[in-house]
């Protein structure tokens, strides 16, 4: 079979409750918009698909129902309390959602933490802003978490976002600006701000007309601490972007921690590639810092 490409269309019928919690998914799903989302909106045809590439990579696309995948810590595993949305990236056209989504869970999940693998809206590359819509699905995600911390042993104080690429400009932005859509007076929501962020090349935050950072990341708007991990022949995601945004952190006496390896692309995601250790290497150093900060066990 090999050189076929697999289409799976996304046709299982699947039962919510009244709050958006997916009772029958597998992973469980909660849906971020139950009641309908703000614009701009993706339309619910053509329907959602999922791609497995020649490559070996899984990417979904038409997703018009954004959404968690929640991804628990294997029994026996230790809970460190924390949980970490993970965007993955796939430039607003698709996600890759599979080394750069349900691997990256896996992975955190291994460590005791609740992970929750975000589907956002896409695409939205033929929106006027092609983040809007995923920054509003990013927000509502940190806000969703903390909302049921209870329900699946989270501490509301320890909930971050893990984005890669496209998904790490998604993150920056919905951190650094005020909610970005519009909730009712005295709801008594909880904050849509993470605790700390883990940016995995993150896509086009440099301007190189200005030689500083987009305009839509907002740098005095009270970020979280902050992981960074880019590789120096990145093409895609220009590292003067991510080494930019440390500077600003450091200055800003925002704790952050960056590491820029020489050589290993762009997206590689969870998959170490031939010599690039870096691309490898990134992982350690993210649960280094996970367990600094006491969000994950010592292994």
């Amino acid at each position: 079979m090999k050189n076929v490409k697999y289409l799976l269309l996304v046709m299982t019928i699947i039962v919510c409750d009244v709050r958006g919690v997916c009772l029958a998914a597998d992973p469980p799903e909660i849906l971020l918009w139950p009641q309908g989302m703000p614009e701009p909106v993706v339309p619910a045809e053509p329907a959602e698909i999922v791609d497995m590439g020649k490559d070996g990579i899984q990417r979904r696309t038409n997703i018009s129902r954004p959404r968690l995948f929640v991804h628990v810590p294997p029994e026996g595993t230790p809970r460190s309390g924390a949980g970490i949305i993970v965007v993955p990236g796939g430039g607003f056209g698709r996600l890759a959602d599979g080394h750069e989504g349900s691997e990256a869970c896996e992975w955190l999940a291994k460590q005791g933490v609740v992970a929750f693998q975000l589907a956002h809206r896409t695409p939205t590359t033929n929106h006027k802003e092609v983040n809007a819509g995923p920054v509003q699905d990013t927000q509502k995600s940190v806000i969703e978490v903390r909302q049921r911390a209870k329900e699946y042993g989270v501490d509301p104080q320890k909930v971050g976002v893990l984005g890669f690429s496209a998904g790490g400009q998604v993150t920056i932005v919905a951190a650094s600006n005020d909610l970005q859509f519009p909730v009712t007076a005295g709801s008594g929501s909880p904050s849509h701000k993470p605790d700390f962020l883990l940016l995995i090349y993150p896509y086009k935050i440099y301007d190189p007309m200005t030689k500083g950072l987009r305009a839509d990341i907002r740098l005095d708007s009270g970020l979280p601490p902050t992981f960074l991990a880019q590789m120096g022949d990145d093409g895609a995601s220009l590292p003067q972007g991510t080494a930019l945004l440390y500077l600003e952190l450091v200055n800003r006496k925002i704790p952050a921690e960056i590491h820029v390896y020489e050589r290993g692309g762009h997206g590689f995601g969870m998959r170490a590639r031939p010599n690039a250790p870096g691309t490898a290497d990134w992982t350690k150093r993210a649960t280094d810092w996970l367990q600094l900060r006491g969000y994950v066990g010592k292994s």
